[in-house]
Formats: structure tokens, C-alpha cells, sequence
């Protein structure tokens, strides 16, 4: 008797258990057990190597927390990736030529005023923000190259290296901190606080939340200049981490960035946010993008499985 009533609960538990949500936390950590033992010998495993791959995820996985809330409200920032490489070019040109403090100033105006006005046109003119985010990255992108020349620009201000992802705090480096910053953030507001469920609410259903007296425009326009800010201090980590602006910061991210959201259990539909699971996600692509190299798969190789990685994120997506 107590043998059935323990399998009667082990299946009712089963069958609570949201896979879809879940599944991240799963693929990661067998992905890591198979890199681990297949490429041992290559130093897959080795603390220097894993540190490396959270250095290389740390953007991606900062911008996707700001994409989780543009995701649970049903929208899509397309532009983050260019965002973040125009506030690189721009703030390591204003550093060179007024200071610290103006060049930051500078990084985080670029995302303000592009998330402003994506915001603006999808959250009151009513524009979709697949068009509104595309054209803003054609846009941005050809502003950072008109004004660089294409050229890189160097940085050679210590503060800012060492406060924008290049230094270590005693023996945590400084990228640790601010994803577990804004991850922290990130989850707390989403889900303790009356504008996480605002986003949630809007984006599970536009009406409905209209007549409960939530102000969809308001969020609608919130979460996409969110998006264009934290795109700008992400690039701003860019250009801090490799002393230098260029445009082709964060060139591509945005498929990176919405794929680690989707696969950590986001709703492409809108109305549920999972941050946590977004960071999940971003490590989860970084672990594969490290293991290919390791494994030795050419370039093409490897945007195939990036690719698949992205056709399996909305493959997994689902409806609330």
C-alpha cells in the first residue's frame, strides 16, 4: 500500500513538472557532463577555460534579462545587438576627448533615445516592434560606422576598464558582478513587484489587462527603452573588457540574446519571464559555443548548430 501511494505521488509530481520551463536547467547540465568527458583532454573543464566562458557569455546574458520583460510583453527588440555597439563607439569616443563620467553619460543617452523611440512608435503609434527594432538596427548600425569611419577606437582610461568589464574585484571579476547584479534585479522586479506582473499581464493578454486598469502603452514603452538601455551598458562592458569601441560590438547578439531567453522558459507569446532561466540559457550557448571550437568545427560548423539552437528555442516556446 505505501508503495503504490509512493508512485501515485512520484507520477503526480511528474506530471507537474513543467518540462518546457525546465528544460534548460536539464540541457545544461547535460551538455556540460558531455563536454566534460569527451573533451576532458582539451581543457573543457579546466576553471580557466569555464571562466572564459562566462566572460564570453556575460553581455549576452545581461541584455537578456532586459529581453526577457520585452518577451513577456510580447515584443521583440531586434536592435540590441547594434544598440550595444554604437554606445561602444560613442562612449570610447567621448571619453577620449571630454572624461569618464561624459563618455558614460554618452553610452547610456545612445540606448535611451533608441529605446525611446522604439518604444514610442510600437507602445503609442501602435507600430509592430519586429518592424520598428529592424529598422533600428540598419540604423544604428550606420550611424556607428559613419561616425568611426569603421575604424576602432581605442580606450585608455584605466577607471573605465577596470569598472566596465575589464578589472577584478579581489579575485571576482568585475562582468561576475554585474550579471549577478542585474540577474538579481532582474528576477526580483519580475516577480515580486506590481510591474513585473504588469508585463506579464500585458503580454498574456493585451485586453484583459487593458480593463483591470494596467497601462499596456506605459509598459510596452518601458520594457523596450529598458531593452535600449541595457543594450548600451552592455556595449559599454564591450568596449571596457577589450579597450575599445567598435561597431561590430554585439553585431549578431540579438539572436543569441533571444534564443538563451526562449530556451530558459520565456513564452515567445508573451505573459511569463523566467530571468533566471534567461542566464541559464545564455550559459547554455556559451557552453556550446565554446565546445565546437574545442571539438575543432570550422566557422560554418558552428552557425549551423547556433542556428539549430535557435529553431529549437522557438520550437520549445509555447503558448501560456
Amino acid at each position: 500500500m505505501n508503495t503504490n501511494t509512493t508512485l501515485t505521488s512520484a507520477r503526480n509530481m511528474l506530471k507537474r513538472f513543467e518540462w518546457r520551463q525546465n528544460i534548460i536547467y536539464i540541457g545544461f547540465i547535460a551538455v556540460f557532463a558531455l563536454f566534460a568527458l569527451t573533451l576532458g583532454d582539451s581543457g573543457f573543464s579546466s576553471p580557466n577555460n569555464l571562466m572564459n566562458i562566462f566572460r564570453q557569455t556575460a553581455t549576452i546574458s545581461i541584455m537578456a534579462v532586459a529581453m526577457t520583460y520585452v518577451i513577456a510583453a510580447a515584443e521583440i527588440d531586434l536592435s540590441i545587438g547594434s544598440v550595444a555597439g554604437l554606445a561602444a563607439v560613442v562612449s570610447a569616443m567621448t571619453i577620449n576627448s571630454l572624461g569618464l563620467i561624459p563618455g558614460i553619460l554618452a553610452g547610456l543617452a545612445v540606448g535611451a533615445v533608441s529605446g525611446a523611440i522604439s518604444g514610442g512608435l510600437v507602445a503609442w503609434l501602435k507600430v509592430p516592434s519586429f518592424l520598428v527594432t529592424l529598422g533600428m538596427l540598419g540604423l544604428v548600425v550606420g550611424v556607428a560606422r559613419w561616425i568611426t569611419a569603421s575604424a576602432p577606437v581605442p580606450i585608455a582610461d584605466e577607471t573605465f576598464i577596470t569598472i566596465f568589464g575589464g578589472g577584478e574585484f579581489g579575485p571576482i571579476p568585475g562582468l561576475l558582478i554585474w550579471v549577478v547584479l542585474a540577474v538579481t534585479i532582474g528576477a526580483v522586479v519580475m516577480n515580486k513587484t506590481k510591474f513585473g506582473r504588469h508585463v506579464r499581464a500585458t503580454g498574456g493578454n493585451l485586453v484583459a489587462a487593458g480593463y483591470t486598469g494596467v497601462n499596456t502603452a506605459k509598459v510596452k514603452f518601458t520594457v523596450l527603452l529598458m531593452s535600449g538601455m541595457t543594450a548600451a551598458f552592455a556595449g559599454m562592458l564591450y568596449a571596457g573588457r577589450l579597450q575599445s569601441g567598435r561597431f561590430q560590438w554585439g553585431t549578431g547578439d540579438e539572436l543569441s540574446v533571444i534564443a538563451a531567453v526562449i530556451l530558459g522558459g520565456t513564452s515567445l507569446f508573451g505573459g511569463r519571464g523566467q530571468v533566471v532561466g534567461s542566464l541559464f540559457g545564455a550559459l547554455f550557448i556559451g557552453l556550446i559555443n565554446n565546445g565546437l571550437i574545442l571539438a575543432g568545427l570550422d566557422v560554418s560548423q558552428q552557425q549551423v548548430v547556433r542556428g539549430s539552437i535557435i529553431i529549437l528555442a522557438v520550437a520549445l516556446s509555447r503558448k501560456k
